[in-house]
């Protein structure tokens, strides 16, 4: 029977493992195998993007959607939520404020909000990269037919995240309403990489009626879908969701996770969450630390921060941008790594833009 020290090395070597190695890794490591997990992932991490962080510009445009999942705090249903949209001006006047800052990725993030059309998408990452021809544009919109996703790459988007939230099927039914499928969001990740995207995919870890089981699934199916990016952190309740009682998922969870998507992804961009911030104040340096290499602070203006709240207590959402661009840089200081003024692109992407 293999150690889990041995394990990590397979997996490090393989960059996969059979269910009983990754259900091993996901279940039962002391401290110090997790530590040598952690020293692995972080040697690999560094391999390949040395200790360069990246900074994302986070701009959250609007917390008005048209979908009811069941985890989130800016769902349909939730009649407590502050709704809010931003301009097209102010979304510019923030992406300006960010490239002032040193941020080369602007992503722009919000809610299903159909009053975003098409076109006025397409006009906003236009003007953006007109304004700023070295950042890179990513965004986070949800789902969208393919026609729709060729025209923002048209117009100059450059990476979409789109976490796929659980690959089992019966998993995703329990956290989304009946109109969602699996299917159609696995439909919207290949569209997306065939047309030329940097695409980013995810999980939350520990959201209700999450197996082991499914985390292994996940990770095979990301291993398929070979993203540019990988999205995890802790799934943390929202008062106003039919999920408010259930437990949040783990810190320890958590890094596990981060340290072994590094060994199976060697080249993927990985954040250290807000969402891992938030449950644990040292907990974006722990990811760092356990192979991520991506931090998303935020540019929204003041007024909204606190307005979209996916989950309870999310941090930062009374700081200044540039007092955000500065704390990430003294806290990754700290912990011998280096904030850096970059798009900060995966390292193994190459595509012509269609």
């Amino acid at each position: 029977m293999m150690t889990n020290k041995e394990w990590i090395l397979q997996l490090e070597k393989e960059k996969t493992l059979p269910e009983e190695g990754l259900y091993s890794l996901l279940t039962s490591m002391t401290e110090d195998e997790e530590n040598f997990l952690y020293e692995r992932a972080d040697g690999v991490r560094r391999q390949y993007y040395g200790t360069d962080v990246y900074l994302r510009g986070l701009i959250e445009f609007t917390n008005i959607c048209r979908n009811d999942c069941l985890y989130c705090g800016i769902r349909k249903s939730n009649k407590n939520a502050d709704r809010y949209r931003l301009s097209r001006e102010e979304i510019l006047q923030c992406s300006r404020a960010g490239y002032e800052l040193g941020f080369r990725t602007i992503v722009l993030q919000g809610g299903e909000d159909p009053y975003f059309t098409d076109d006025k998408i397409c006009d906003i990452v236009s003007s953006i990269k007109k304004e700023h021809p070295d950042c890179a544009v990513t965004l986070s919109i949800g789902e969208k037919e393919r026609d729709s996703y060729e025209a923002f790459y048209k117009a100059g988007a450059d990476r979409y995240l789109l976490r796929h939230e659980t690959a089992n099927a019966e998993h995703y039914a329990k956290l989304h309403p009946k109109e969602l499928s699996l299917d159609n969001r696995k439909r919207c990740l290949r569209d997306l990489k065939e047309i030329g995207y940097q695409i980013g995919c995810g999980i939350m870890v520990g959201s209700p009626y999450q197996t082991t089981e499914n985390v292994i699934e996940d990770l095979y199916y990301m291993k398929d879908l070979a993203p540019h990016m990988i999205g995890i952190g802790p799934f943390i309740p929202h008062k106003d969701t039919p999920f408010a009682n259930e437990s949040a998922g783990t810190l320890e969870d958590t890094l596990h996770l981060l340290g072994i998507i590094r060994l199976m992804f060697p080249d993927v961009l990985l954040p250290a969450t807000t969402a891992l911030g938030t449950i644990h104040p040292q907990g974006r340096e722990m990811g760092i630390k356990a192979g991520a290499n991506v931090i998303m602070p935020n540019l929204s203006p003041n007024g909204v921060r606190g307005k979209y709240l996916l989950y309870d207590g999310k941090i930062c959402t009374g700081d200044e941008a540039a007092e955000c661009r500065s704390c990430m840089e003294q806290r990754m200081d700290k912990i011998g790594y280096k904030v850096v003024v970059s798009r900060g692109d995966n390292v193994s992407y190459s595509a012509k833009k269609i």
